[in-house]
């Protein structure tokens, strides 16, 4: 059968919406950020599948941690001598930069605030200081030690200690710069002048992209109370970057991160981990917009397209293929690359996408399928259309099966004369009418149509659904056609002053192969066969006799009461060597 060029179009048409639809709404959501937490678990996925790395070695956390607390048996927040005794001990040690992650804004007591200016100032130039605050005035300036002017006189750097967390209050990133003030990350990786940040880097939703080596307490740690009392080995912290800071769950200063799951990570660990990437030269980088968008309208293109070539599932095997190679895309440019692909905008457009095809596919193979019911109809009867379709897989395709059946042709005697002599519009509605008629008598016994031949008629009888009484089927389809059919075309034919027409019918019973013929593009279901061949030439020699009608004795033999036929002769027949006993029924009055 074929498909009509209007169902293609329209198929044709309704995928391209889908696929229009389809990257509309992703690229709707991508711009207004409306999947912006979910978007950023999936980078958390990313370092959960990438495991943990191999840490820095140049970057430790002094930690004040329960330890502490412990050996050191004292009150938070402690003396800022006892912090300026650690610095002491890490400058003698060879500490390359010492990065306070905390906050002394506030004065204490002289005595106590000048130990630790004075130990800071001791650790320039060998060792560089960078204290954070989270408290800054215009133009970046601080109160840190009371003010930018005294941290100029001991060498100090200040920085922001600021984090921008995402929703969920998870920290993933670290910025450039908050207030006109370096962030605490970049300071302190930049402090000894060796490397250059470029701040286009980082960009304005959050910054740059923390690349943590694993989940917490990956990095190396040390307990503050180890460092004040110099419990740890000469060379410890030489030439690495420290920072310091409150480890302690008591103190609060802990956040969920990409990598700490269900638990959290201290704020210094944070930023010790913020630093490392700055140092690491920001390996880890977020996709360009173009290359998003490109993403999105190329999978909101590859289920629709797929399924215009494709059958509806084999579509979805590949949209779902789509979607597992571009996963396993994501996670592979993440390790290897750093390459930060945005994956739920694409990969939810496709799902829209194929969504969309499939139901264009359902909704179209529907409407295909009553189109071809309707067809069909035409053809066989009402009854058995839908067990017609149901084996579609099987019959509606190119080749047939051997089944056994009964061919009925049919033809009207001096048609050709009669359209020889009459306006061809007319000749059209002769036929049409004439045709109505017959076919309604073959569809009424579960015949099926299987082709006209000008005013010619082919009918089988026990395809493609198998009948056992095919052979009393056609005898009743050619009786009603001849005794009942026939006389109502006379008679319409006389309403118009036309002559009356005679017919020849001829049955023959037998092996048939019946089914599909032509191409993929047009398929016309049909029988062929010697059986065929000779019902055929049985209508033929009805011509010049008395006798509208021939069954083969091969029919005769099929029916459950034969005794209606009368026995004409054994006639040879063109193309068989034996003769054939033909049979009739005795004939009506028109």
């Amino acid at each position: 059968m074929e498909r009509s060029h209007t169902a293609s179009t329209l198929r044709f048409r309704w995928l391209i919406a889908v696929a229009v639809l389809a990257g509309a709404v992703g690229i709707a959501a991508y711009a207004t950020d409306a999947l912006r937490e979910p978007e950023l678990d999936t980078v958390d996925a990313r370092f959960s599948i990438r495991g943990t790395e191999e840490p820095p070695d140049d970057v430790v956390v002094v930690g004040i941690d329960d330890v502490t607390f412990s050996q050191l048996d004292r009150h938070w927040p402690f003396p800022r001598s006892l912090h300026a005794r650690v610095i002491d001990r890490l400058v003698a040690d060879g500490a390359k930069v010492i990065a306070y992650d905390i906050q002394f804004t506030e004065p204490t007591t002289p005595r106590e605030d000048n130990a630790l200016i004075r130990a800071v100032k001791r650790a320039d130039p060998t060792t560089h200081i960078v204290l954070a605050t989270t408290e800054v005035g215009r133009d970046g300036r601080t109160n840190i030690f009371g003010g930018d002017r005294v941290l100029g006189e001991i060498g100090a750097i200040p920085a922001n200690g600021n984090l921008i967390p995402d929703p969920g209050d998870v920290i993933r990133r670290a910025p450039y710069e908050l207030q006109n003030l370096t962030s605490f990350p970049v300071a302190a990786a930049t402090a000894p002048g060796d490397i250059e940040v470029d701040p286009g880097r980082f960009d304005d939703d959050g910054g740059a992209w923390i690349d943590y080596s694993g989940p917490p307490r990956t990095l190396e740690h040390a307990s503050f109370s180890e460092v004040l009392r110099g419990h740890f080995e000469p060379g410890t912290f030489t030439d690495k970057f420290i920072v310091i800071g409150t480890t302690a769950p008591s103190l609060q200063d802990v956040h969920p991160t990409s990598v700490s799951g269900g638990d959290t990570m201290s704020g210094p660990e944070i930023q010790a981990s913020a630093l490392a990437t700055v140092r690491a030269g920001l390996p880890l980088q977020a996709s360009p917009g173009a290359l998003d968008v490109a993403l999105i309208v190329l999978f909101a293109l590859a289920a629709p397209l797929g399924t215009l070539v494709l059958s509806p599932v084999r579509g979805l095997l590949l949209a779902l293929a789509v979607g597992i190679a571009y996963a396993v895309a994501v996670q592979l440019a993440f390790e290897w690359e750093g390459l930060i692909l945005t994956f739920l905008y694409p990969v939810g457009t496709l799902a829209i996408g194929t969504v969309g095809a499939v139901a264009v596919a359902y909704v179209t193979a529907t409407m295909e399928r009553q189109r071809t019911r309707d067809i069909f109809a035409r053809f066989v009867p009402e009854s058995v259309v839908d067990q017609v379709l149901a084996r579609a897989d099987q019959d509606l395709r190119l080749g047939g099966t051997e089944l056994e059946g009964t061919i009925l042709f049919s033809d009207i005697r001096g048609f050709t004369t009669f359209s020889e002599t009459h306006p061809a519009a007319d000749v059209l509605e002769t036929l049409n009418v004439y045709l109505g008629g017959m076919t309604d008598a073959i569809l009424a016994h579960g015949g099926t149509i299987t082709t006209y031949i000008g005013d010619g008629i082919m009918a089988l009888f026990g395809g493609p659904i198998p009948q056992d009484d095919h052979a009393d089927r056609a005898l009743a389809a050619a009786r009603e056609m001849l005794e009942v059919k026939l006389p109502e075309f006379n008679r319409w034919l006389a309403s118009r002053q036309i002559e009356p027409f005679r017919m020849g019918v001829g049955l023959n019973s037998g092996a048939v192969m019946a089914g599909n013929v032509g191409s993929e593009r047009r398929l016309e279901y049909t029988a062929i066969g010697d059986t065929v061949n000779t019902a055929a030439r049985l209508e033929g020699m009805t011509k010049g006799t008395p006798h509208q009608l021939f069954v083969a004795d091969s029919t005769r033999r099929l029916l459950a009461d034969a005794e209606a036929l009368s026995f004409v002769d054994e006639l040879e027949v063109r193309g068989r060597v034996e003769k054939v006993s033909v049979w009739t029924v005795p004939e009506t009055d028109d």
